[in-house]
């Protein structure tokens, strides 16, 4: 299975959004990821439906909207368009999961669950039938740039084995803290996604980021 690269726009510098946006193009990512905070789930506030709508046509790559908010259901159906390929809600942000991945793909896209740290991956045991992707945080969500929680590899190696006994075929994301460092480890642990914000924007030169990222990416294709 390939590893993608989703880049997550919250890093982004908004007053060059669509400049950031191609650039994540030319780098050869594979989903924009979209970080969507309303300040009561989360201890931050980023951006709605418009902003993410601004680059529609500016770009061909799928968006990964990861909803970080309260009543997820009230507002999933704002951020679909014809390119959003991912819709993840919080396990913890609604009392009938199940119900808010079915209503995901009543919207004719993919659905997708996320784990906060303290969150243990046997609460999603009846509902991961209904999941295209598994979200993991390996930060606490609100904020860029915090250190990995060292103990999501285990949570990760959780759902990879669950997803081999049952046949499962959703994707594991991975969201928070992955850099060049613990990459190599992240894949072998069963990763397929991985979410780089600040590991992006705030490199040096993102074309070189991203072509390490391939580099270890094929690395662990090959083992």
């Amino acid at each position: 299975m390939s590893r993608l690269l989703a880049p997550s726009i919250l890093s982004a510098d908004f007053s060059k959004l669509g400049e950031d946006v191609k650039m994540l193009e030319r780098i050869g990512a594979d989903l924009i990821h979209v970080d969507v905070m309303d300040g009561h789930f989360v201890p931050n506030i980023s951006f709605g439906p418009m902003v993410m709508k601004s680059v529609l046509g500016q770009t061909k790559l799928p968006f990964d909207v990861h909803l970080m908010i309260e009543n997820p259901d009230q507002f999933a159906h704002e951020f679909v368009t014809d390119m959003t390929r991912y819709i993840v809600v919080h396990q913890e942000s609604t009392k009938h999961l199940n119900r808010s991945l079915q209503n995901i793909k009543s919207l004719g896209v993919k659905s997708g669950v996320s784990l906060n740290p303290a969150t243990p991956v046997s609460t999603l045991e009846n509902v991961l039938y209904l999941c295209d992707m598994v979200l993991i945080m390996s930060v606490n969500p609100g904020f860029g740039g915090q250190k990995f929680i060292p103990n999501s590899y285990d949570k990760i190696r959780e759902l990879k084995q669950i997803r081999e006994e049952k046949g499962y075929d959703y994707l594991i994301e991975v969201d928070g803290g992955a850099n060049l460092d613990n990459l190599a480890d992240l894949f072998e642990a069963g990763v397929d996604v991985v979410v780089a914000g600040s590991a992006v924007f705030g490199a040096d030169s993102p074309d070189k980021w991203a072509e390490q990222f391939r580099v270890i990416a094929a690395e662990s294709e090959g083992k």
